[in-house]
C-alpha cells in the first residue's frame, strides 16, 4: 500500500498501545519488564535499543501474544493479542535474526506470506511485484531456493515475505544480528525504503546508530524499564545513548 492509502485504511489512532506492561517468568524473582508504555503511529517506526538481556525480545513475545502480561495490557489495531490473531484485518508481520524461511523458491515464500488472504488473487500478485520492487535483488532470483540465497538475501525474503500479510504492524527483531557490515548497510537501506511507503515499523536493535538514524522515535530500555524517550534524533545527541551505545563517550 501506498502511504497515503494507509493513512486513509488506518486512520490517526495508534496502531499499538502499550499500556503499563509488566512480565515475571514463573519462578523469577524480578519482572523481566516493569510497566513498560509506549504507542506508534500508523507509518512511523519506533526503535527499541538496549543491551543484550533488557527485555527487548520479551516485549515483542508479549506483542505477538506467545507470551501473557502479569500486568498492563497490550492491543494492535485496537485488538488484544488474543483477538488480533483471529482476524483477516488485523495483522501483526515478525522478523527474527532467524529467517526461517521453507524449502523452496523466493516465490514459494512470498505466496505463503499471504496464505490468509484467500480470494485476493489479483492483489497478491501485485504484491509480490511490489516486493520486488522494494527488493530488486529477488526479483533477479524469483526462481532460485531459498536456502541457496546468501545470510543478507534471506533477511531480505523474510522481510518481503511478513510484508504479504499486509500487516498493520512490522516487528523487527534484531534484522542485523550476524549479517556483515555492508549487508547491515543494506538491511537498513530496506528499513529507510519501508519507512517512505508509509509501513508501520517495532525495530528492536543492539545496533543502535543505526536504528535511531531511521526512527521517528525511540526508547532505550534497560533492566526491563524505559529509561530514555525520544525522537531518534534526539537519543543520537543525549550523552548517556553517545556513551553506552554509539560508543562515543
Amino acid at each position: 500500500l501506498s502511504k497515503e492509502n494507509r493513512s486513509r485504511e488506518e486512520g490517526s489512532a495508534p496502531a499499538i498501545v502499550v499500556s503499563g506492561l509488566s512480565f515475571r517468568y514463573p519462578g523469577a524473582e524480578t519482572d523481566t519488564l516493569t510497566t513498560v508504555s509506549l504507542d506508534i503511529t500508523p507509518g512511523s517506526q519506533l526503535a527499541i535499543v538496549g543491551p543484550s538481556g533488557c527485555g527487548k525480545s520479551t516485549l515483542l513475545g508479549l506483542l505477538l501474544g506467545v507470551l501473557a502480561p502479569t500486568a498492563g495490557g497490550v492491543t494492535v489495531g485496537g485488538q488484544r493479542p488474543s483477538e488480533y490473531f483471529a482476524r483477516d484485518d488485523v495483522r501483526v508481520g515478525y522478523v527474527g535474526a532467524e529467517s526461517f524461511l521453507v524449502a523452496g523458491t523466493i516465490r514459494d515464500n512470498l505466496m505463503l506470506g499471504a496464505f490468509l488472504r484467500k480470494g485476493q488473487n489479483a492483489e497478491i500478485a501485485a504484491d509480490i511485484e511490489t516486493q520486488f520492487d522494494i527488493f530488486p535483488r529477488l526479483r533477479e532470483r524469483r526462481d532460485q531456493l531459498a536456502g541457496t540465497l546468501s545470510g543478507g538475501e534471506q533477511q531480505m525474503l523474510a522481510i518481503a515475505r511478513a510484508l504479504m500479510s499486509r500487516p498493520r504492524l512490522l516487528l523487527l527483531d534484531e534484522p542485523s544480528l550476524g549479517l556483515a557490515p555492508l549487508v547491515v548497510k543494506e538491511i537498513f537501506a530496506v528499513i529507510r525504503a519501508l519507512k517512505a511507503r508509509g509501513v508501520t515499523i517495532l525495530l528492536v536493535e543492539q545496533m543502535a546508530t543505526q536504528a535511531l538514524a531511521v526512527a521517528d522515535r525511540a526508547y532505550v530500555l534497560e533492566t526491563g524499564s524505559i529509561t530514555l524517550q525520544g525522537t531518534g534524533a534526539e537519543l543520537r545527541r543525549d550523552p548517556k545513548v553517545r556513551a553506552a551505545y554509539l560508543g562515543e563517550g
